[in-house]
């Protein structure tokens, strides 16, 4: 074979007195009018003219060290660097006009790749994690961590599903763009480099996107499949020393390889056999196939660089014919310097690009056919914590994929468990976080190491790490115990379920269960239960003793479940993704004990969003946070439905907040600085409390902390309601949750009446007429009306006057009572259940048994403390506790006197609360004194009848 000699000139000098050599780049722009070349001993970046080489060339000099790195966007309207200096920078090409520095880094930068569509860069380097970065806004998408070493190689698959990293240690990583996880990890697959980077490693898709290649061990280019990662053919036997680069042909019928034998050879990768070779005087590092014509542009690591024209023989085809489709087409995707395409979205979102939805991935290979529109890398679920369905071949059969119930499309939403983080080689994840402790794990030498904390050291003795045979990637923490489970790892493993309780009476207590031919998806625990869902829609009940209860068919495929002593919340696909990609879920909850399905129904979600949290509240309340960081709750107000009562997109702030759980008052998460979705293991993270906070909309009152407290009582009001009623029904002891709800009542009417006060200073005085009705005790409405006094509204205060005879008026014309079971087994009245409003004449002539309040009001109904006699105070009727009566009155006046902000006046007789002397009101008054005459006079509430 005839040896040519391709001729080499200087355009970066090597660094240093010795010329030590140093890695260089050398890029095509799309249409082959432009040469771009850097080197990690120089500063600057060159711009250099093909056609006239004696030219100088274009000089870029912002950087403040050398240039490690180069990436041109797919239609070349923008130029990406990076450099030792820590920094990435993108310019306008071919001007080279700075136009910000995208992102930076601790340690130096050493490779970059754009995506097919121009929308996302890939950084990397030296700094643990892998940036992807929306060229859009300059956003971080996400930060993909697995590699322990450098990474020197970046790939993305021109099918827009995966991304395949390299480090200087020769570890390949499959990358699922959509859900972020490591598809695959292929250890020391290619040369170790770490102690030299004028050459890295580095790995490159083929055109079609069917076959990844990486330099091998054995002086050799290897072959693996896309989706299996399996290996399926080499080029070897011509190089004598370790491949050190590689380089696609544009119809990917050809390759380039360079070698630190100093030697570039060119292979017919179907015939597996080399066509051409060059010896160079130097290591070749960087190669860049030529995207019109036949021809290779090379750089070496002493900074030369040249053309090698006719590469291929004029006999053989040319390596630019029959480019594949998805290569050929022109880039749709926006760039963030590219005038001339679409204007970006203000969210910066990737679905803003107008890209289609990824086609679905293969099980098999086969010849690959491209969509006209299929040009999306990822769509604007990438801050999701759960993880879309990841359809590789894997864990089971391809029949029970394509044809089985678990059969889920690539944008629905894959199970999750909530508390687990994702799997991170190497380091340390949690299995379970929950309110009450964690159980991480690690893997070593093959098996793994679980360890269980409890966030209250206090609560008993520690409990003893565990060697993890299985694999467990999921769990649940609870008093009496914790289970686990792992998917299947491969054709012949089995998934395991192993429940091992803290304490028991009997030895050998812990169980495991073995699935053959489904996989365990979600697990639960609960009162004396064991939950778990596997891949065949099933169901699965244990006892804690291992007993096989239930087994119940679901209705779509799992995403998540959850327990809570006897309740068992499951949520499951509905239906595939709508047009919008919104989920489709469903959620049912189970008794356990009692074997009956209370609720079942529609999951909400933000628009856009997927579910990354579900479980109970302290209290018991089903809840759900998702990716958009709304959080709702389940009540049984309007016959069922779900309330926000938290958004953490609201404040704006560069935190992302991971779920843990919550109570009534509180929300408990780990607060993860962007672009962290989830915490680490260690450091040990730190619980952070957040108010609950309504998505309210901005009041004209300005004042939306009491108005988020008013409609968080009313719904905490709504749920004990319920309880009690229920409670009521079985013949249970009420007393507690009657405490309960008199003092959110009085919590409630203290907010009502600071909200009278902003309505009375802000002139909206029908609004606090609509309030006033709100009060559950007499006192408090008293005290609303000494607050019209004080702030001279004679009108409000005459409404309010009206609502309190109204409401005395209805109690007198109100139902017998009617008898009510005691859990004592005795017939009480209504008196000893609902809150009795009598006075101490009536109570002392019984002549008529109390009647309940019918006023209209958003809360719960009125409750007294049992055991408790109700007092007389200055001739108020209240329902107090030892004399809590007289206290309210006066709280409340000074509660009224503070949001007024008026001073204090001397207590004369209320000219502002006389009726009319029509004949209508006369009437009524009548009736009115009828009730009056056993009440004591009231300053504020006389009446001027004659």
């Amino acid at each position: 074979m005839k040896v040519r000699t391709v001729k080499l000139r200087e355009v970066h000098k090597a660094s240093g007195s010795g010329g030590h050599p140093s890695f260089c780049s050398i890029l095509w722009d799309h249409q082959a009018h432009h040469l771009v070349t850097a080197s990690s001993a120089d500063p600057t970046i060159s711009v250099h003219d093909p056609l006239l080489p004696s030219c100088a060339p274009k000089i870029i000099r912002d950087h403040r060290d050398g240039v490690t790195a180069l990436a041109l966007s797919p239609n070349s309207t923008c130029l990406a660097s990076g450099s030792v200096d820590h920094s990435v920078k993108l310019y306008k090409f071919p001007s080279g006009q700075l136009e910000t520095n995208i992102t930076r880094f601790t340690l130096p930068i050493r490779v970059l790749a754009f995506n097919k569509s121009g929308s996302m860069l890939a950084v990397a380097g030296d700094d643990e994690g892998i940036k992807l970065i929306n060229t859009i806004d300059g956003s971080i998408a996400r930060v993909l961590k697995g590699h322990r070493e450098t990474v020197t190689g970046l790939a993305f698959d021109p099918n827009s599903e995966y991304l395949a990293s390299i480090d200087s240690r020769g570890t390949v990583i499959y990358w699922e763009l959509q859900s972020g996880i490591m598809l695959h990890t292929l250890q020391c697959k290619a040369p170790n480099t770490s102690s030299n980077l004028s050459t890295m490693n580095v790995l490159s898709w083929s055109p079609d996107g069917e076959i990844l290649a990486v330099p091998g061990v054995d002086n050799n280019v290897v072959m693996y499949d896309r989706d299996t990662a399996e290996k399926l053919f080499e080029l070897k036997g011509e190089h004598i020393k370790p491949v050190c680069f590689l380089s696609w042909s544009p119809n990917g019928k050809y390759m380039a390889t360079s070698s630190l034998d100093r030697q570039v050879l060119i292979w017919d990768v179907d015939k597996k056999q080399d066509i051409d070779r060059q010896k160079f005087d130097d290591i070749l590092c960087c190669m860049a196939w030529k995207p019109i014509g036949n021809a290779l542009a090379v750089i070496d690591v002493t900074g030369k660089y040249g053309v090698w024209e006719s590469v291929v023989p004029s006999s053989m085809k040319s390596p630019t014919e029959n480019i594949p489709n998805s290569q050929s087409k022109k880039s749709s995707g926006f760039l963030l310097f590219d005038e001339e395409e679409q204007e970006p979205s203000v969210s910066g979102n990737l679905s803003d690009l107008g890209e289609s939805e990824p086609s679905s991935r293969k099980r098999s290979r086969k010849p690959s056919v491209f969509e006209e529109d299929n040009d999306e890398d990822v769509d604007n679920g990438w801050s999701l914590l759960p993880k879309t369905e990841s359809l590789r071949k894997s864990r089971v059969s391809k029949e029970s994929l394509d044809n089985g119930p678990g059969r889920l499309r690539s944008d629905m939403q894959e199970s999750f468990q909530p508390g687990a983080t994702p799997v991170q080689p190497g380091k340390r994840r949690f299995l379970c976080y929950n309110m009450l402790g964690s159980i991480t794990t690690v893997e070593q030498d093959g098996y793994s190491h679980i360890e269980i904390d409890f966030h209250d050291t206090g609560r008993g003795p520690r409990v003893p790490s565990m060697t993890d045979y299985f694999g467990f990637t999921m769990a649940s923490l609870n008093e009496s115990g914790s289970v686990f489970a792992n998917p299947c790892k491969g054709e012949n493993s089995m998934s395991t379920l192993m429940y091992k309780p803290f304490s028991s009476w009997a030895n050998n207590s812990e169980w495991s269960m073995r699935f053959e031919g489904e996989e365990v998806k979600a697990v639960a625990l609960g009162t004396a239960w064991v939950a778990a869902v596997t891949s065949l829609n099933f169901l699965r009940i244990y006892t804690d003793g291992g007993l096989q209860r239930d087994i119940l068919c679901l209705d779509g495929p799992v995403v998540t479940a959850s327990g809570f002593k006897d309740e068992l919340a499951v949520v499951t696909h509905l239906s595939d993704c709508a047009s919008s990609s919104d989920q489709m879920l469903e959620f049912r909850v189970l008794n356990i004990s009692r074997g009956t399905q209370p609720f079942k129904g529609r999951l909400p979600l933000t628009p856009g969003s997927c579910l990354s949290w579900f479980g109970f509240s302290e209290e018991g309340q089903l809840s759900s946070y998702d990716s958009k960081g709304v959080l709702m709750v389940f009540t049984s107000q309007y016959g069922g439905t779900w309330l926000p009562v938290f958004s953490g997109s609201r404040d704006k702030s560069d935190e992302n907040y991971w779920m843990v759980g919550l109570n009534a008052q509180k929300l408990f998460c780990i607060v993860c600085k962007k672009p962290d979705l989830f915490p680490q293991v260690v450091p040990k993270p730190v619980l952070s409390l957040l108010d609950l906070s309504v998505p309210l909309a901005s009041s004209d009152l300005g004042k939306e902390t009491l108005e988020n407290e008013f409609v968080l009582n009313n719904m905490r009001l709504s749920q004990i309601q319920g309880k009690i009623k229920e409670m009521e029904v079985e013949g249970m002891d009420t007393t507690t949750l009657v405490d309960e709800a008199f003092d959110m009542e009085v919590a409630q009417d203290r907010c009502i009446l600071k909200l009278i006060g902003c309505c009375c200073t802000g002139d909206k005085l029908e609004r606090a007429a609509e309030l006033a009705k709100l009060l559950s005790l007499d006192s408090h409405l008293e005290g609303a009306i000494k607050l019209a006094t004080r702030l001279k509204l004679p009108k409000l205060a005459e409404e309010f006057n009206n609502i309190l005879e109204e409401r005395l008026l209805n109690k007198s014309k109100g139902p017998l009572p009617t008898p009510l079971p005691n859990p004592n087994g005795n017939v009480n009245t209504a008196a000893d259940v609902a809150v009795s409003k009598t006075t101490s004449s009536e109570r002392s002539k019984k002549a008529e048994p109390p009647t309940p309040s019918v006023s209209p009001k958003l809360s719960a109904p009125l409750f007294v403390r049992k055991g408790i006699k109700p007092v007389k105070e200055n001739g108020c009727q209240n329902r107090s506790a030892d004399g809590e009566g007289s206290k309210d009155v006066n709280e409340i006046e000074k509660v009224a006197g503070d949001m007024s902000g008026v001073e204090e006046v001397k207590k004369v007789s209320n000219p502002f609360l006389k009726s009319s002397s029509s004949e209508e009101k006369a009437k009524k008054s009548v009736e009115i004194n009828q009730v009056k005459a056993q009440r004591p006079s009231n300053p504020f509430l006389k009446s001027s009848v004659k």
